[in-house]
């Protein structure tokens, strides 16, 4: 039987390929010169685009993926009331934070991750940040409904959770991509944490939390009736790029991060994707929309 992936699914694969193949590249070929040396130089001009081009091309595949499947599933309300605070709001504290050092603390960016905004920022960081944010925060929210919080409880625990999923994989990929053969940001005083300040996770979630708390402003109070089959795609990217951080640091020989990771990121969000009912089992159900109508169906209310 043949089987037909939507749009995102195609971008979600080449999302998640584009990661392995820069895997490969920074933990397999990069440390060994002798094999470098020994292509041709086909091979070696390929191999130097990869290593400029590589971080720039999963970053927009993943930024592509969850924007087409936001805008099929949810409209352009709720794609872009999550879209404009979350770049807006993460470009703006990492302008601040390789600037003054706050709120992250002092670091500075090398290259790689494609052409920096203010000679400062690459502009791939904010589509990171916007890709995985976008995950994190749905899946807590669709997660937390079947408790029947209170209404303004609910809100601020699915702020406090996605922002929580968001920075525990900064637990794993901050330590890896900071002292890889060749690392993608420096910090300028090595801090505590495996180089790096404390102050840094702070500063993921406060900014997680800034830019879902307007988000949720926008989304409103109304339950999003998904089921586990429609959030398949936001659990993928997060098990997708929280593999990569974790190859990343083993490549390091840095593991207390991972445990941390698992421990307050991957678990939870395991746990909260399979306690998501399927379709089969939901007694509502909300379909694949065409976007161009703007209407989201959703719950009655809780």
């Amino acid at each position: 039987m043949k089987i037909r992936l939507k749009p995102e699914e195609y971008l979600l694969w080449g999302h998640g390929l584009a990661m392995a193949f820069g895997l490969a590249g920074l933990l397999l070929v990069l440390p060994n010169a002798d094999f470098i040396a020994s292509l041709p130089d086909f091979g070696q001009v390929a191999f130097r685009l990869s290593m400029a081009n590589g971080g720039v091309m999963y970053m927009l595949l993943g930024m592509a993926a969850v924007t087409v499947y936001a805008y099929r599933l949810l409209g352009k309300k709720y794609l872009l009331s999550f879209l404009i605070p979350a770049l807006a709001v993460s470009v703006s504290a990492e302008l601040m934070g390789t600037s003054t050092g706050f709120p992250f603390g002092a670091y500075h960016y090398t290259s790689g991750l494609g052409y920096k905004i203010a000679g400062l920022v690459p502009f791939t960081i904010p589509l990171s940040w916007f890709y995985l944010g976008f995950s994190s925060f749905l899946i807590a929210r669709v997660g937390l409904q079947k408790y029947n919080l209170p209404r303004w409880i609910y809100s601020l625990a699915a702020i406090a959770l996605g922002a929580l999923l968001l920075t525990s994989w900064d637990f794993v990929l901050d330590p890896g991509m900071s002292q890889t053969a060749v690392p993608f940001w420096e910090w300028e005083v090595v801090g505590p944490f495996f180089g790096m300040p404390y102050e840094n996770f702070s500063g993921w979630f406060g900014t997680g939390c800034v830019f879902m708390g307007i988000a949720s402003l926008f989304w409103g109070k109304q339950p999003l009736e998904l089921s586990r089959e429609q959030l398949m795609l936001p659990f993928a990217m997060y098990l997708l790029n929280f593999g990569f951080a974790t190859m990343m640091s083993i490549g390091g020989g840095i593991y207390p991060p991972i445990l941390l990771g698992i421990l307050l990121g991957l678990a939870p969000v395991t746990v909260l994707y399979f306690s998501i009912p399927k379709a089969s089992q939901a007694t509502t159900t909300l379909p694949m929309v065409d976007a161009t109508t703007e209407k989201m169906p959703v719950g009655a209310g809780r």
